[in-house]
């Protein structure tokens, strides 16, 4: 699934359009991607409308259309936004598509596990406000992250990180670069991480959050060899710092990987 970075690379894919109005709008209508929504409305008000510009917070992103129009976009497993031409045929996955003069905005999800949200009001959709803050933000604090884990005792701490309801856009791959870098074994309970640790998992957070939008918005790059994402993907790969070579395990219903040097049980 897209993590925080691969989701604002994919959200600048239609900055192109931002400025221009929407000339024609297809949907796929029948899809579960669009439940809930008031797609009569959507149809009615988006053609004419001009797309104002766009945020991605975690793994969702949201779009501002004038005429109060606004829709959201979460791309699940398989999601994908890209601009085609105007004159771009529609394609069997392609669920959504914004028509305008120079260029079609498409959404696509080959396994429908993304969803499309629309609002039309003056204020931002209750939806979105509700997330949590954005993890390189200031209201991301040490303070609310020692609150989070000491609510989540019990739990291991890469189980932890994956709870969209606070990590929003924490993956399994960051999750597992955050705690090589703040040298804590996955299996740690949340509750048994003591306030110097504790600050060296937001430390580590806001520099993994910070380098991957650095890295992966600018061309969907991988990090450098010096990260252990490289690594944790090879068969028999190596710790970059020491060499060791990575354990593995299923935690938090994740694949895992770690150091057991960097990382002691």
């Amino acid at each position: 699934m897209p993590e925080l970075a691969e989701v604002e690379y994919f959200r600048r894919r239609w900055d192109v359009g931002v400025g221009q109005k929407i000339a024609e709008i297809k949907i796929n209508a029948e899809k579960r991607i669009f439940r809930g929504n008031d797609l009569k409305t959507l149809q009615r008000l988006l053609p004419g409308a001009k797309l104002i510009g766009s945020e991605a917070r975690g793994k969702q992103m949201l779009f501002r259309f004038s005429k109060r129009g606004w829709i959201g976009i979460h791309l699940g497993m398989t999601g994908e936004l890209r601009p085609e031409s105007a004159a771009f045929a529609r394609g069997k996955h392609d669920h959504l598509v914004l028509r305008q003069a120079r260029q079609s905005l498409v959404f696509s999800d080959a396994r429908l596990f993304g969803r499309v949200r629309f609002h039309h009001g003056t204020g931002v959709p209750e939806w979105w406000s509700r997330l949590p803050p954005a993890l390189t933000s200031a209201d991301f604090t040490l303070e609310r992250v020692q609150a989070f884990l000491q609510r989540r005792a019990r739990s291991p701490l890469k189980a932890v990180l994956l709870q969209q309801e606070f990590f929003i856009g924490i993956g399994n791959w960051m999750a597992d670069e955050i705690l090589w870098r703040a040298k804590i074994h996955p299996r740690r309970l949340a509750g048994r991480v003591s306030e110097i640790e504790s600050r060296e998992v937001w430390k580590a957070i806001r520099f993994v959050c910070t380098g991957a939008l650095k890295i992966v918005v600018k061309d969907y790059s991988d990090p450098p060899p010096s990260w252990l994402f490289r690594h944790r993907w090879e068969k028999g790969g190596r710790c970059p710092k020491d060499g060791t070579e990575l354990d593995r395990a299923t935690i938090g219903g994740r694949t895992t990987a770690w150091c057991p040097k960097c990382q002691p049980g």
